[in-house]
């Protein structure tokens, strides 16, 4: 079984596990659905950056989700993400993306 398979069984199985604990917690009226969707972009970015801790990806996956779960359960304003956060993601893509170039020449 080649690696990338491993990757994806394990991040497969860790989503299941996730959708069947959510639906579970909104059928008892513990935590609605509604409210707790993003918990799954979180735990498949935890899944990705658990096998693979430098995949940009998975970083942003996890980040994603981290902050729309904030903004269905605290009313976080869209606009304190777009002024602050996504400003801040994209300088540390982007200084990701030049460490890496000047790391491959020296």
């Amino acid at each position: 079984m080649e690696k990338r398979e491993k990757r994806h069984i394990i991040t497969g199985g860790l989503v299941l596990i996730t959708l069947g604990v959510l639906i579970i917690l909104h059928k008892t009226a513990a935590f609605g659905f509604d409210k707790s969707w993003p918990i799954l972009l979180i735990v498949i970015g935890v899944g990705v950056v658990a096998q693979r801790i430098k995949d940009l990806g998975g970083w942003f996956i996890t980040g994603s989700g981290v902050v729309l779960f904030v903004m269905q359960n605290w009313q976080m304003d869209i606009r304190m993400v777009s002024t602050y956060i996504l400003p801040l993601l994209l300088i540390g893509v982007g200084a990701n993306i030049i460490w890496k170039h000047f790391r491959k020449k020296g």
